[in-house]
């Protein structure tokens, strides 16, 4: 079952249930999908999950900076709203790898791509791209890939 299929079904299974907290979380999540798919087809491109994984990772960014702005302005009830829609589009997203694991595959992208230096980041960023794709989170490898070269 493709991402945009387990959505649509966790949508009518929340309308159903009347979670209507889920469904407009899930709402949310089917609006930015339907933004990919309009920005796509002006390039006639169609979109799957690899796209769309990238697109839930940059909606969870946005709600944890504003979860932690609310937190700090004293409004709480925000805060744990936009914790509670992070949770929702968390379950649509890969399992993270555990930190050893993460480090042994950094450590194997590096051999494999010969790289000794921070000038060579890139070659080990690609191995990773070309091993994972849109799996891994690039935002949380960059740091420890840096660590490992420097």
């Amino acid at each position: 079952m493709s991402l945009r299929e387990q959505i649509s079904a966790d949508l009518k299974t929340a309308m159903k249930a009347k979670e209507m907290d889920r469904v407009a979380q899930i709402r949310g999540i089917t609006a930015r999908i339907k933004d990919l798919d309009v920005a796509a087809r002006a390039n006639g491109k169609e979109i799957g999950d690899e796209d769309i994984l990238p697109m839930l990772r940059s909606m969870i960014k946005s709600r944890t900076e504003s979860a932690t702005m609310y937190r700090e302005g004293g409004r709480p009830e925000l805060a744990e709203k936009e914790e509670a829609e992070i949770a929702t589009i968390k379950t649509y997203l890969p399992p993270e790898m555990d930190e050893a694991a993460l480090a042994a595959e950094i450590d194997a992208a590096i051999a494999e791509s010969g790289a000794t230096s921070m000038k060579e980041m890139g070659k080990v960023m690609a191995v990773l791209k070309a091993k994972f794709g849109s799996a891994l989170d690039m935002g949380r490898v960059n740091p420890v890939v840096k660590a490992r070269l420097s």
